[in-house]
């Protein structure tokens, strides 16, 4: 591997620590202060604090099968190990950089609830919408979100040449 390779590497473990060890502080935070609470008020009519153990996947998938956490981890494996493969696999021209971005993204939420997952059994989720019916969320799941809906629009739109 070369020089460039390990720098970028490195990169994305750095910044993906820093991206899980925000949403596990949240997490334990919330975990710690908001367990039988009513939802406190973030952003007036927008953003609101709970908290909720998500023993499934999204939307509650899965949410009443034992076998379901198992086959959650290994899959979240399978398609962490998938972006770390593809991430090093970008040629190392600058203008990538705006692929790897919501690579680490991804990879950061993925880690942040597979931690969760694999220690606790269950997903800690606390931010809820206040102006719509929406699923409970954590920090990781907005690094998902982000990173897919940028990933989307970098590909499709800015680097249309991208390494398949």
């Amino acid at each position: 591997m070369n020089k460039q390779k390990l720098v970028n590497l490195c990169v994305l473990f750095g910044v993906a620590a820093v991206l899980v060890a925000a949403d596990l502080l949240l997490k334990i935070w919330a975990a710690d202060n908001m367990v039988g609470e009513p939802v406190r008020t973030l952003v007036p009519g927008v953003l609101g604090l709970t908290y909720l153990r998500n023993t499934g996947a999204a939307f509650g998938f899965l949410a009443n099968a034992d076998w379901g956490r198992w086959v959650l981890t290994i899959v979240k494996i399978v398609l962490m190990a998938g972006l770390l493969w593809y991430y090093n696999r970008l040629p190392l021209e600058r203008r990538f950089w705006l692929i790897r971005i919501p690579i680490i993204l991804i990879f950061a939420g993925g880690v942040g609830n597979l931690w969760d997952r694999v220690l606790l059994g269950y997903v800690r989720d606390m931010l809820v919408f206040l102006f719509v019916r929406f699923p409970v969320f954590n920090l990781a799941d907005i690094f998902v979100v982000v990173g897919c809906f940028v990933g989307a629009f970098v590909m499709f739109f800015v680097v249309k040449d991208f390494p398949g």
